[in-house]
């Protein structure tokens, strides 16, 4: 019997299993929000909705358990944070046809990164501190949402916000779950959340043809491969290494991109490298033994497939909670990634004034020949940075 309790032990340890629990609740609490904010702007039905979060769990899942078991390395993957948040801003007016042949038109540029090795290349192209602008400039109004939805129930959002600060100092990693669990906690004794309605259902497929418009491409499907691979795979890759796990990078973002590739008609619109949620399982909270944290990893996946299966149960939870907790929770839940964007838009000097231009077209919102902001934002941003580092350089000649 002790036998089969080590034996078990050492297949499913606690620590990792936690840290694959957390790992999931805190990206899952932090921004499915926002992805359900980015299907409905695109016109989501209910049951397309529950199909985004089925295809996105199940590819998380086999990505997560797939290259941890491969590298043996907690290599966790997540779906697209500020993807999710620039698909809010910029699917607008736009069919779900058209923004699956904008989810793969990113998905094939990321497969074909990883599988040339082109991905080095082709960020070492786009200065960092422009395409954090860009970020920064996506993501501005769900930072501004956090408080401008104080004056549609300020209860709420006040308390959800004084609980994400107090956590921030004694509990930083539970700061988005806790304040997201005071803000359902104050809405329910008001009388706005209606629980009641939540289905437990399982989810289904649902597949939308795609249609490709060329301006979606460059305003949607562009942006969305920038912000992915600059924003969220370069951190991710950093963890990894911060911690001390060479894993092959290019393959690891071949097979993240082939695997959105393959499920972006049914509404995986962008899958990375996970960072904030990485770190949970790369680190020693997850397994004393560095070489067996990849299990956390393997659980995360698991965890996330739990999540992709019970897709409608998510979205008809998120459809109960009051608009303005949403905007609270994703706004909180993207603070921390505001911030670094602005703080490494401004790092360098030399391409401060370029980044700030990246940052203010894109967070304008105005649109071009039916392009959006994020386009001609980094677009004005190289532009700029091209004059400046000429003047610059004339100047010095002279």
């Amino acid at each position: 019997m002790r036998t089969l309790v080590r034996s078990v032990q050492h297949a499913v340890p606690l620590s990792a299993v936690t840290a694959g629990l957390i790992a999931v609740l805190v990206g899952v609490t932090s921004s499915a929000a926002i992805v359900f904010t980015a299907a409905e702007a695109a016109g989501a039905s209910p049951g397309q909705i529950a199909s985004w979060m089925l295809a996105l769990g199940v590819g998380m899942a086999v990505t997560c358990v797939g290259l941890s078991l491969r590298y043996k390395a907690p290599v966790v993957t997540a779906w697209s944070t500020p993807g999710a948040a620039l698909l809010a801003v910029g699917l607008d007016g736009v069919s779900m046809s058209q923004a699956v042949g904008a989810f793969l038109f990113s998905a094939a540029l990321i497969t074909l990164s990883g599988v040339t090795g082109w991905f080095e290349r082709v960020m070492d192209r786009i200065p960092v501190p422009l395409a954090a602008g860009l970020l920064a400039g996506v993501l501005l109004q769900f930072g501004i949402g956090l408080f401008t939805s104080m004056e549609g129930d300020f209860a709420v959002v006040f308390a959800m916000f004084v609980a994400y600060l107090l956590c921030r100092r004694w509990l930083p990693r539970y700061a988005v779950l806790l304040s997201l669990l005071t803000g359902g906690v104050v809405a329910a004794a008001q009388g706005s959340l209606r629980l009641g309605s939540v289905d437990l259902a399982l989810a289904s497929p649902e597949f939308v043809a795609p249609e490709f418009s060329w301006q979606v491409l460059v305003s949607v499907g562009l942006p969305l491969f920038v912000v992915t691979m600059a924003s969220q795979n370069l951190p991710g890759v950093a963890v990894l290494r911060g911690d001390g796990y060479r894993v092959p990078i290019s393959p690891v973002i071949g097979w993240t991109g082939a695997t959105n590739l393959v499920l972006a008609p049914f509404g995986c619109y962008g899958m990375n490298l996970a960072a904030i949620t990485a770190a949970i399982c790369t680190g020693p909270q997850a397994h004393p033994d560095r070489e067996r944290r990849y299990l956390a990893g393997v659980w995360a996946g698991i965890f996330y497939l739990c999540v992709g299966l019970f897709g409608a149960t998510v979205a008809s939870l998120l459809a109960t909670l009051p608009s303005t907790l949403v905007l609270a929770i994703a706004g909180l839940g993207l603070l921390g990634t505001i911030g670094g964007s602005l703080a490494s838009a401004v790092s360098d000097e030399g391409s401060r004034e370029a980044a700030v231009v990246t940052f203010l077209a894109t967070a304008s919102g105005f649109t071009l020949f039916g392009v959006g902001s994020a386009f001609w934002g980094l677009l004005a941003g190289v532009l700029t940075l091209l004059v400046t580092r000429s003047y610059r350089a004339g100047a010095q000649n002279s």
